[in-house]
């Protein structure tokens, strides 16, 4: 990501705040800017991690419920069903996400028609959908040929 582009997220961040009530505090700006900063869909211990090296006294606590307050205005998801801890995506752009189940990877790809995914009669109008993602499991290509290759020697 371009500094241009880090700039309009780190924008659009500072907005969601405002219009949350929310302060933008060091500790905020400081998560967000490490979760925006990687695409590799990352724990909260991952963005401690990676905080910490900035601001030592930062606790694992404060990361936490940090990811969780921009998941809930609207600046970062959790990706759902991994079966492991919870992970982050800063990507507010359409995507879906493919996780492979033998090295825990979270790959991001972009099938348009998945954007527009059409609810079941029993669903439309009864409730109300805020956001509909799509999520595969399967192997990635380097466990896939890890795989054959053990199988074949």
């Amino acid at each position: 990501m371009d500094n241009e582009q880090i700039t309009i997220k780190v924008r659009d961040f500072e907005k969601r705040c405002r219009e949350s009530g929310l302060k933008l505090t060091p500790q905020r700006s400081a998560v967000y800017k490490a979760l925006i900063n990687t695409d590799m869909h990352p724990t909260a211990e991952d963005i401690y991690r990676e905080v910490r090296k900035e601001m030592p006294a930062i606790s694992l606590d404060t990361v936490n419920r940090t990811l969780l307050t921009l998941a809930e205005i609207g600046a970062a998801f959790i990706v759902e069903g991994t079966g492991q801890p919870r992970r982050f995506d800063g990507g507010l752009e359409d995507h879906q996400h493919f996780l492979c189940i033998k090295c825990g990877k979270v790959i991001d790809f972009h099938h348009p028609p998945f954007d527009n995914i059409q609810l079941p009669n029993e669903i439309e109008g009864k409730f109300k959908v805020l956001r509909k993602t799509v999520y595969l499991e399967g192997l990635c290509e380097p466990c896939q040929n890890q795989s054959l290759h053990n199988q074949t020697v």
